[in-house]
């Protein structure tokens, strides 16, 4: 029996269990993507502020796509305007980086620390929204989203001595954790028996 149990007394929770159960192939392909671009981010030596600001813009907004394509896919899902709003800003994020590549690092440094922030919040909001239907689960979501709020205040307080490698090792290591939790949720959600 899986750890991810409806409340028995919530239809939401029924109705989230569902949803995820039905689409938790869309999940886990979303997980994977993030993860692999997550790595992408850790292992490319970054070696200009120019080269980051477009690799990262585009690793954003693959990410912000496949997210923003997995979202739709699965839009019966209860949580699907923090689903949405998290795709939208990775998305605008990428799409600010690449509209002016020349500003590089200042730029690169204040759309990460916005990024960090509102989806640090997001996942944390989501978390807390889900820790019924999600037991033993819901906590990844929030340590992912505390990760968020403690990488931007990293890089808050480590610039301009944060050289550009560590901003995307901070980016890789976003990814990772929450492509891995998506992962973990969707295996799970998987696994979980309905009526």
């Amino acid at each position: 029996m899986s750890k991810l149990q409806p409340h028995p007394d919530s239809k939401l929770a029924e109705s989230l269990m569902q949803s995820m159960h039905d689409n938790w192939g869309v999940f886990l392909a979303e997980g994977i993507i993030l993860s692999v671009l997550g790595l992408g981010a850790i292992v490319v030596p970054l070696r200009a502020g120019l080269a980051a600001t477009v690799f990262l813009g585009w690793l954003f907004l693959i990410a912000g796509l496949a997210s923003l394509l997995f979202t739709f896919l699965a839009r019966k899902v209860p949580v699907f305007r923090w689903s949405l709003l998290s795709a939208l800003v990775a998305l605008i994020a990428g799409a600010v980086l690449l509209w002016n590549p020349l500003h590089g690092l200042a730029t690169l440094t204040d759309v990460l620390i916005a990024y960090f922030i509102i989806d640090g919040i997001v996942i944390i909001f989501l978390a807390i929204a889900l820790r019924r239907e999600l037991s033993g689960k819901w906590e990844w979501m929030m340590v992912n989203g505390v990760m968020d709020l403690i990488l931007a205040g990293i890089i808050v307080f480590g610039f301009p001595a944060t050289p550009i490698w560590a901003l995307s090792l901070l980016v890789g290591i976003d990814l990772v954790f929450g492509g891995s939790t998506l992962i973990d949720i969707a295996l799970a959600a998987r696994k979980t028996k309905f009526k």
